[in-house]
């Protein structure tokens, strides 16, 4: 098993990037995911929470020896589920890959979480993990690429993010100083 891990701190309201986050796809940066659907959503009409169950399309090519050893194609599927508690002011999001599930499973944690200044702390974290152990060796060339490759896609992901909210704040700026 391989692991990810990243924080850093976005310089906006968590209430921005929580309207933010239902915008981050399509973006220039992150044009891997060709599509969002949302499966269902709820509110717990208790506690406030909202939970939204997506499925991601995204297209990647991976190498010759992966696609030669395991099948597959360009198109992958991800299944993300959302709990936004406005009470809290918290956001967890868990994503796992549906394609090639039977081959590796990419277990993706992020959390959103006020910070001081009027800021956002994001937190993610991914678990990596090879489904079969009698190769060893392949196993473990398939957690590094796929290590390298969600590596790359979420320093894209920071960057597009980063792109839709300075996009938000300016419509709000503009529609504020129309006003």
């Amino acid at each position: 098993m391989h692991f990810f891990s990243q924080d850093y701190t976005l310089s906006h309201p968590w209430s921005h990037v929580v309207i933010g986050m239902w915008h981050k796809y399509p973006n220039a940066k992150c044009t891997h995911v060709i599509s969002v659907d949302v499966v269902d959503r709820s509110v717990d009409p208790k506690t406030g929470i909202i939970r939204t169950e997506r499925i991601l399309g995204c297209k990647q090519k991976a190498p010759g020896w992966i696609v030669k050893v395991f099948g597959g194609s360009e198109d992958a599927f991800v299944r993300e589920i959302s709990f936004v508690d406005p009470a809290r002011q918290t956001v967890d999001i868990t994503s796992i890959n549906l394609s090639l599930a039977q081959f590796a499973t990419c277990l993706e944690r992020i959390q959103y979480t006020p910070a001081p200044d009027n800021r956002t702390t994001f937190a993610q974290t991914a678990e990596i993990q090879a489904r079969f152990t009698a190769w060893r060796t392949a196993a473990d060339g398939l957690e590094r690429w796929l290590v390298q490759r969600f590596e790359q896609n979420a320093q894209l992901g920071k960057l597009g993010f980063t792109d839709v909210l300075r996009a938000l704040e300016q419509r709000q700026t503009a529609a504020t100083s129309a006003a």
